[in-house]
């Protein structure tokens, strides 16, 4: 077992960052275990069949996330497919600051824009208990994915999912009222991008690009959110790394007051909108 490990590791080291990580999962998949028990059992167990085909997969640069299923986001389990994002650990900074503001005045009506596989309702959820949640997406089948997950979780008695597209107009009407923390990880990668081949040829591009400048979605989002914050709500908004000026200075023209956050790699990252004085 410890030799077809480091085999698989060294096969994939051309095309993954983390070689050893991506064969210990898929190694751990293949015999329905986690992790962690397959390091503790190592020497007791013997490789499985499907490994090699699973491994295959992986060279041809499918997501381990696609060939397992599954991706660990603010430490609970993804139910994940190819009709949504990846939850990436970048965006556990919307999270992280809803939980600070929190601290002072916990939101009782949350709202997620594009919801994908309910990643960021369903996370914020677990935070607030004495939450309720909507998430929405314009993909039937991604919201699928957030109802599975939901029912995973044992949180749908909190969360309504709603199939909507905020290119339609009028598509806020039929959200049921106002939020006090809206959260949002809309596409915004320019069609200009050259993105890698596990994100090109995997995941889905309705969620991923937004015009050249990437700020297609954002100018739908960002005037639409004065009829759907509540008195004292927060939009946070998931942004490029190059998005911090351009989100800003369109938030400023409909009189938000913006701050905006950067990640673990130190690349902006989240843009923090209150209604300003004159709102």
């Amino acid at each position: 077992m410890a030799k077809a490990l480091r085999e698989a590791a060294q096969a994939l080291e051309p095309m993954s960052d983390t070689p050893r990580l991506d064969a210990e999962l898929l190694m751990a998949h293949a015999l329905e275990t986690n992790r962690q028990d397959l390091l503790l059992n190592l020497p007791e167990l013997a490789v499985p069949g499907i490994f090699q085909a699973l491994l295959e997969r992986r060279k041809a640069h499918e997501p381990v996330a696609h060939i397992i299923g599954e991706r660990e986001f603010w430490s609970l389990p993804f139910q994940v497919s190819s009709d949504v994002l990846i939850p990436r650990p970048d965006s556990e900074i919307l999270i992280e600051t809803a939980v600070q503001l929190g601290v002072t005045q916990a939101p009782k009506a949350i709202l997620d824009l594009g919801t994908g596989s309910g990643a960021l309702l369903l996370a914020a959820l677990s935070e607030f208990p004495d939450a309720r949640g909507v998430g929405m997406d314009a993909s039937a089948a991604a919201l699928t994915v957030a109802h599975n997950n939901a029912d995973n979780l044992e949180l749908a008695d909190r969360a309504t999912f709603l199939l909507l597209d905020w290119t339609t107009p009028a598509w806020q009407q039929n959200l049921g009222g106002t939020f006090d923390l809206i959260l949002a990880n809309p596409p915004y990668v320019s069609t200009k991008t050259q993105l890698s081949r596990e994100v090109a040829e995997f995941e889905p591009h309705q969620a991923l690009f937004a015009g050249e400048t990437g700020m297609d979605d954002y100018e739908i989002i960002i005037p639409a959110l004065d009829g759907l914050m509540s008195g004292n709500g927060t939009a946070l908004l998931e942004i490029g790394f190059d998005q911090a000026v351009p989100v800003t200075k369109l938030a400023e023209k409909y009189g938000y007051h913006v701050e905006c956050k950067q990640d673990l790699g130190r690349n902006d990252r989240l843009a923090i909108l209150r209604r300003g004085a004159g709102q």
